[in-house]
């Protein structure tokens, strides 16, 4: 069955968009068929895969606002093993459009019905704030929310703001919504800080930390200047090893099997 999973956290410049092209990259290279839908009017997941957000006719806005059907604008690139619903400055008008919508929460639930059948994993990459497309990308998250965390300490004032938001929407919107997991990233094992953070991290999220941690790295920093996932680009490095980590530790809990030959 097909995993959706949302990629959230309100605090900017914490590894969320980099995650979620990353992971999606190794889970496409571990013979999965990914999905990556851009749900930030940033379009930084569009670009860091080499698609300039500024020539994009048809992406995520149209499918959220306009009831245009998903399929026929979704991007694939084989050489990278994901496919994408790109997103454009336009989509920063949904935010207001979608106020007077009905069932405006609902929207991109109801907008990926007919892609789920042909994706073994939807990954779903949400703004760095708490908006009504947030909402939607949380709404959306039919398997859980991956919840990445940077290993600095005004990151942790951001999980305490985010679990309250997860909280309000369980309650009021949707009661069967968890947490898959959270990944610490930018992990610098030279401070004492990155250590008491991951410590605090997993105070606060007993048994929901995932155990693969994201290094901080000038690879993973430059491979969206080349459109690529850090698969592509440097797929040697200390960070590409992570995120093929945290891809097959995410597969092994999920009950899916990675071939030996594409590992």
């Amino acid at each position: 069955m097909t995993k959706i999973y949302t990629l959230v956290n309100q605090k900017g410049g914490v590894g969320k968009t980099t995650t979620a092209i990353n992971l999606g990259a190794y889970l496409g290279q571990f013979g999965q068929r990914v999905l990556l839908i851009d749900l930030d009017a940033q379009a930084n997941a569009t670009s860091s895969l080499g698609i300039d957000k500024y020539t994009v006719k048809k992406g995520t806005y149209e499918v959220l606002i306009g009831d245009e059907p998903i399929l026929p604008h979704i991007l694939h690139n084989p050489k990278l093993k994901i496919s994408l619903l790109p997103s454009s400055p336009s989509l920063a008008g949904a935010e207001v459009e979608l106020i007077e919508m009905p069932k405006r929460e609902l929207r991109l639930r109801e907008a990926i019905l007919p892609a789920v059948e042909r994706y073994d994993y939807i990954l779903i990459d949400c703004p760095p704030s708490l908006s009504v497309l947030t909402v939607n990308g949380l709404m959306a998250a039919r398997d859980g929310v991956i919840i990445p965390v940077q290993c600095e300490y005004l990151a942790l004032e951001g999980v305490g703001q985010l679990t309250q938001t997860l909280n309000r929407i369980r309650a009021s919107l949707y009661p069967e919504m968890k947490i898959r997991g959270v990944v610490l990233t930018m992990y610098d094992s030279r401070t004492n800080l990155s250590t008491d953070v991951v410590k605090e991290v997993k105070k606060f999220f007993p048994n929901q930390v995932l155990s693969s941690v994201i290094p901080r790295s000038i690879r993973l920093a430059e491979a969206p200047s080349y459109g690529l996932p850090i698969a592509n680009y440097a797929p040697e490095a200390a960070s590409a090893k992570a995120y093929a980590a945290l891809a097959r530790e995410i597969l092994l809990q999920d009950g899916v099997k990675v071939i030996p030959d594409q590992e």
